[in-house]
């Protein structure tokens, strides 16, 4: 039955409530029970790891031992895709897996093997504390330790290794933590968005045409030729694979339909099965197909490699044609297009990945990561971009309620009211999405990677936090984690951390300092030295996965790899970067606080006096320690310039010393400041601080306050948290900025409590921040957007219903928090991670 296609805001009220904060059996899910049944289903099912894509991935490596290293790649890929059991779930109207059933994890040999030996051996994944996985029986466990045995000496991993100096080592993860580069360590090259528009305009027939048209035109006298050749080679390969596989599921999708009774499901067989033979060489010519072409490409990306935040663009705009001709000419209604997109939110949900235990301490989750959806914002010519897939979409996330997708909303001065509402009215529901970015400062941080205005206002969201161009930019993003409480050891302990090893440079130590000016002199000096370890580190890493885990298939959507023959890890695609993360950067502003005010202003303490206290882990030493958590120093966070200008400090510290470096692709590296949840897993590994931590609490997260065992260091509510975020420049950061903001659900209640929370965000907005996240509602976003903010995430939970949740677990199994660029189960994280989220200031109006 056609419905009436002229409501232009969704299938709903755009201001519908949909909850407020999570509910024990919630019953307001999905209006369609195919949606609620398929979620259902994924949440029972187990954590497993697979077998068969290693299996066939080593078994083409063994066959094509002699051939260059991309046609291997191309070779291993094509095995797959021609080999690997395919599936069709009962109910499921959109195909395609990652060459594994539904949440099971593959194996990428191509990266990393010894440490999945190790833990098998010796910390197994099925127990550990949290990120469990399970190996289904002892005859799979042997066949995976004995493929490892192949590949020793072969992966990415192993090559890095042997190629970082003593320098690089002892700050990284293998040494003293003071960087963490786990990401691309162990595992492939992510963090972009490929160009959706060209593979719906050209279908996968198209871009073969495109590359064999380049190939056709290269020449011998190029002095690349080998390599370029071997390029073009590979990427026909791995396209003309992609196509046979895709046809692999219409020919299931028949056979299955072939023998279906029920007269519905085999009508739905039927048209996948028509869906996937057009899509299979040709442009999608529905809105359907274009979904399913969607899933397939996004699938394969992860199949060629395994590297998180593999993100979908801004998808509200790219699929609209195919929305808008199917309303048009009437051959859809919005309610199909609503559960199309629910089948497909529930679908993302199904890949995860295997990471080691040192990853999973640090950050944890056991989804690929990062599975950014981008909607509103404005368009290439400044004009307002939200129509009806924007709406739909937002209903879809509050309909599903899962990690993924992670939706992101761009918003700008003239948002339109009514998306404001709806997007609050999402985020009111607890579940932890979606997240803001202001265009604003966004943009301006795109045109400080030198890209035109038309492109930087079309870019996307990537990760957790990362504005990046979709099909136009490689930038390495989320390449490290940078520890900047660790350096801070040094710097008031001679280049020493506090357990007395030599890791920096000697700069001075509060023993020493005669002045503040010295203070940040050595701050400056000790953070040169570090980025300078890091960013070597860093180059190394990618020129590794250059020569051993090349990507073809992706690169073919990516503007400039088709056109100059070269992959993406070899520099070809149009904007390449390099972007590594500062993390705790409100530690070393409110530490800095501490020596200004007690040691220097008030004369109160001696600089070894307070030397000592950290030292000591302030035991025996609790009156510095409750007078350094209290109001008594300056602290970020509270609109007080003392604290703020030394948060600033910090901030531009960082960013200065890691903008304008030079990658190995030819482009430049570019900071970002932001943990995600890294911080708790940081401060496992940092000692005593000066801002009041003890040994092993998390460091300060992403752009947020202190808070401690010995309290929250924010005291004087959101505003003046807003006022202190936004006295510094976040385009600076052009890898990003987030803030975390939680509201217990009373506090954002009625119409009164949705209506502040938009307009604090407005004003946020306004003043500049680039990313916030919250737990509270649209006078913020107003707020917010006034002030510039770039980018804010909320929880709208009380401490009392996360307490709640670890005491009856069994009750809160689905119950979803925004833990910093993403959101995930709160009962499956780390119970220090947990710990760190309660204690998170809760924040009222």
């Amino acid at each position: 039955m056609k419905m009436n296609n002229t409501n232009p805001c969704g299938t709903e009220a755009f201001d519908k409530v949909y909850s407020i904060g999570y509910q024990v059996n919630h019953e307001d899910w999905s209006p369609y029970p195919r949606v609620n049944n398929l979620r259902q289903t994924f949440l029972d099912r187990p954590y497993d790891i697979d077998v068969e894509r290693f299996r066939l991935v080593t078994e083409a490596y063994q066959n094509n031992e002699s051939a260059p290293r991309k046609l291997q790649c191309a070779y291993a890929f094509e095995n797959i895709l021609l080999n690997t059991t395919l599936s069709i779930y009962d109910e499921d109207l959109i195909l395609g897996e990652i060459a594994a059933p539904a949440k099971a994890s593959p194996i990428y040999p191509e990266f990393s093997v010894k440490w999945i030996t190790d833990e098998i051996l010796n910390s197994p994944f099925e127990e550990r504390s949290n990120d469990q996985f399970y190996i289904r029986n002892e005859k799979e466990k042997q066949e995976i330790l004995e493929l490892c045995k192949y590949w020793e000496g072969k992966c990415a991993d192993d090559l890095i290794n042997v190629r970082l100096d003593e320098e690089q080592k002892k700050g990284s993860h293998v040494g003293e933590k003071v960087f963490q580069t786990n990401n691309y360590h162990f595992a492939g090259i992510g963090h972009f968005a490929m160009d959706y528009k060209k593979l719906m305009t050209l279908g996968y027939s198209g871009v073969i045409e495109e590359a064999k048209t380049h190939f056709a035109k290269l020449s011998k006298s190029d002095p690349e030729y080998g390599e370029k050749r071997d390029f073009y080679k590979a990427t026909i390969i791995m396209l003309e694979a992609s196509k046979k596989y895709i046809t692999r599921y219409a020919k299931l999708a028949e056979d299955m339909a072939a023998v279906e009774t029920d007269e519905k499901r085999k009508q739905e067989l039927e048209d996948m099965a028509a869906n996937c033979h057009v899509i299979s060489g040709d442009a999608p010519k529905t809105f359907w197909q274009a979904l399913q072409l969607f899933n397939f490409a996004t699938t394969l990306i992860q199949i060629e490699g395994n590297g998180h935040s593999i993100s979908y663009g801004r998808m509200d705009q790219w699929l609209n044609p195919f929305y808008e001709a199917d309303m048009k000419n009437n051959e859809i209604t919005k309610e199909f297009v609503l559960e199309l997109i629910e089948v497909l939110y529930v679908k993302m949900n199904n890949p995860t990945k295997l990471k080691d235990k040192g990853t999973v301490k640090v950050r944890n989750g056991r989804g690929f990561g990062g599975e950014s959806l981008t909607i509103g914002g404005i368009d290439k010519d400044g004009n307002d971009a939200t129509n009806d897939l924007t709406m739909l979409m937002l209903e879809g996330s509050a309909h599903t309620r899962m990690m993924n997708p992670w939706v992101c909303v761009r918003m700008h001065e003239n948002t339109p009211y009514e998306l404001k509402v709806k997007t609050t009215e999402c985020t009111r529901a607890g579940y932890g999405h979606p997240k803001i970015f202001n265009d604003g400062p966004a943009i301006k941080a795109m045109l400080s990677k030198g890209v035109t205005l038309e492109e930087a206002r079309d870019y996307c969201v990537v990760g957790c936090v990362e504005p990046s161009l979709p099909g136009k930019e490689f930038g390495w993003l989320d390449a490290g984690y940078v520890n900047t409480a660790k350096m801070m050891e040094m710097v008031i302990n001679g280049g020493r951390t506090l357990n007395e090893i030599e890791l920096g440079p000697n700069t001075g130590s509060l023993e020493t300092y005669k002045s503040f000016d010295e203070v940040l002199e050595s701050v400056d000096q000790q953070f040169a030295y570090w980025c300078d370890q890091l960013c070597s580190c860093l180059n190394i890493m990618e020129d590794v996965h250059r020569i051993v885990k090349p990507t073809p298939y992706v690169s073919a959507f990516f503007e400039g790899c088709l056109e100059s023959g070269k992959d993406m890890t070899e520099g070809g695609v149009k904007y390449n970067g390099t972007a590594p993360q500062g993390s705790g950067i409100a530690t070393c502003a409110d530490s800095l606080s501490t020596i200004k005010k007690l040691m220097f202003d008030d004369k109160r303490y001696t600089g070894a006096e307070l030397l000592k206290a950290v030292k000591d882990n302030w035991e025996g030493h609790e009156k510095i320690y409750a007078l350094v958590n209290s109001s008594k120093v300056p602290h970020f966070g509270n609109d007080d310039d003392a604290a703020d200008d030394l948060f600033k400090f910090m901030f531009e510290c960082y960013c200065r010393h890691i903008k304008g470096r030079k990658n190995l692709r030819g482009g430049d590296f570019s900071p970002g400041v932001y943990t995600v949840n890294a911080n708790v897993g940081m401060g496992l590994y940092t000692n005593a601080s000066l801002d009041g931590r003890k040994n092993n609490e998390p460091i300060s997260d992403n752009m947020g306050p202190v808070h401690t065992d010995g309290g929250s260091h924010d005291i004087c509510g959101p505003t003046a948290l807003v006022n202190s975020v936004a006295k510094v420049d976040h385009s600076l950061a052009s890898n990003g900025t987030l803030l975390n903001l939680r509201f217990p659900e009373e506090a954002v209640s009625g119409v009164e409590g949705r209506d502040i929370l938009i307009s604090f965000i407005d004003e946020y907005i306004a003043k500049q921040g680039m990313h916030v996240q919250f737990n509270i509602l649209i006078s913020f976003i107003d707020e917010y957007i006034a002030k510039q903010g770039m980018h804010v995430q909320f929880n709208i939970m009380s401490s009392e219903t996360m307490k709640a949740a670890q005491k009856n677990p069994e009750n809160y199994k689905d119950m979803l928090v925004r833990v910093a660029g993403y959101s995930a189960y709160f009962v499956e994280l780390g119970k220090p991670l947990q710990k760190d989220l309660i204690q998170r200031t809760e924040l009222n109006f």
